[in-house]
């Protein structure tokens, strides 16, 4: 089978790590890939938002199957787009809709629909600018903290949590007045929820579904998650806490109701669900869904999953989940992510990144990676993760922050205390 992957981070590394091992794939193309994917298969200059591109490529290589990594492309319509298109219809492609991919591509639709299909999740109302002064008088009601979240795509940035109130709703008039552009036309506010949170990985073709290795990420910059929010510092899998008895609950309250809210609606969905949730006082609720793999969740969950990722993508393509069986490795994986200093403020590109022969006993994910003239350069915030196996993830996380001693770049900084809260 021939592969087109899309996405550039440390995501698409993992999937293009696991994908070569399949006897299945016979050509894997990513576009545009990093300097890690290249191992593993043929990197191609094409933005995944240019539709067109995507296109002469799947036909230029003989693409069989396309595999979408990041949300964007699937918000903006990618699958559609295919599926209308008389020359690519017949293409495998593993990623929902965009009216399925609207659970991630909008925070009002995605309540709405766990509204509809009684999934546990905090209270909400939304606002647009029309309801400028209900929503600063409904803050006044609520108590602190305070969730205020971009109903659209905000890279990352669009969740605020304020424990004052009129900070809250200086950032509401802000938020509607267009800080973050057409994503806070709508703005949901939450309530805030106390519990620890994990994340769930649904692969479905629409009818049936399998449950991959739950996770758990940092996101927050500094230690004892303190600091800005970033796009993940770390992960670990399985987290402990998240017991037989609760996945029976998540999966009976959420999984289940979700995957039926798929069909009565009709949102044309074959890919993955990601759920983030928050365990409060052991009953599960859904703080968001994805319509992908996390980032950098994937790190972790891919080296513990055994079955051939090929097949579990077309099979979720074509329909077919069902005749698929999940097979996991029992073992912890914990997963390190070395960023820029400055990050996830300013940061400068093109460091060197030296020491990568002398890491043993971990696998290691390029994101933010390029390659110039035989030398690797850090190209992004996020640049390495340094994945390990363990017994249990603290002796996973020893290996992983072991090797991450190894690797130097100007500026270079990771958290010690991943899992510190388990």
């Amino acid at each position: 089978m021939r592969i087109l992957l899309l996405g550039s981070g440390g995501r698409e590394h993992a999937f293009a790590w696991k994908l070569s091992q399949s006897p299945a794939c016979e050509a894997l193309y990513i576009a545009p890939g990093n300097a890690g994917t290249q191992q593993h298969g043929t990197n191609l200059a094409i933005n995944p938002n240019d539709f067109p591109a995507v296109k002469a490529a799947v036909l230029e290589y003989g693409v069989d199957m396309v595999i979408c990594g990041p949300e964007e492309p699937l918000v903006l319509g990618i699958q559609d787009y295919f599926a209308a298109d008389a020359m690519l219809k017949q293409v495998l492609f593993m990623g929902p809709s965009q009216a399925g991919a609207q659970l991630e591509g909008s925070k009002a639709f995605a309540k709405a629909f766990m509204d509809d299909q009684d999934i546990p999740t905090a209270a909400y109302r939304e606002f647009t600018v029309d309801q400028l002064e209900d929503g600063l008088e409904y803050l006044e009601d609520q108590p602190a903290p305070y969730v205020l979240k971009a109903d659209g795509l905000a890279a990352g940035k669009g969740v605020l949590i304020l424990d004052s109130v009129i900070e809250a709703q200086e950032e509401l008039r802000a938020m509607l007045e267009g800080k973050f552009g057409e994503a806070s036309e709508t703005v949901v506010v939450e309530e805030f929820l106390t519990g620890i949170e994990f994340s769930v990985f649904v692969f479905t073709d629409g009818k049936d579904y399998k449950v991959l290795p739950v996770a758990k990420d940092y996101k927050r910059i500094g230690a004892g998650d303190t600091g800005l929010n970033t796009g993940g510092m770390g992960s670990v899998s399985h987290p402990p806490f998240v017991d037989e008895a609760m996945m029976k609950k998540v999966e009976e309250r959420i999984i289940k109701p979700t995957i039926e809210g798929l069909q009565v609606q009709q949102l044309g969905y074959r890919g993955v669900i990601f759920i983030g949730l928050i365990s409060v006082e052991d009953e599960p609720f859904v703080i968001e869904y994805n319509c992908r793999m996390g980032d950098p969740e994937t790190q972790s969950v891919f080296p513990r999953l055994k079955t051939d990722l090929v097949e579990l993508c077309r099979a979720t393509a074509a329909g077919e989940l069902a005749k698929v069986e999940i097979e996991i490795d029992e073992r912890a994986v914990a997963s390190v992510i070395l960023v820029a200093g400055g990050y996830p403020g300013s940061y400068e590109k093109g460091k060197v990144i030296t020491g990568l022969e002398n890491v043993s006993g971990s696998l290691v994910f390029h994101a933010g990676v390029r390659e110039v003239e035989g030398q690797l350069l850090t190209n992004g915030g996020r640049v390495l993760a340094v994945t390990s196996y363990g017994d249990n993830f603290q002796d996973a996380l020893d290996t992983s922050l072991a090797n991450a001693a190894k690797i130097h770049f100007d500026g270079v900084y990771y958290r010690k205390d991943i899992g510190f809260d388990l």
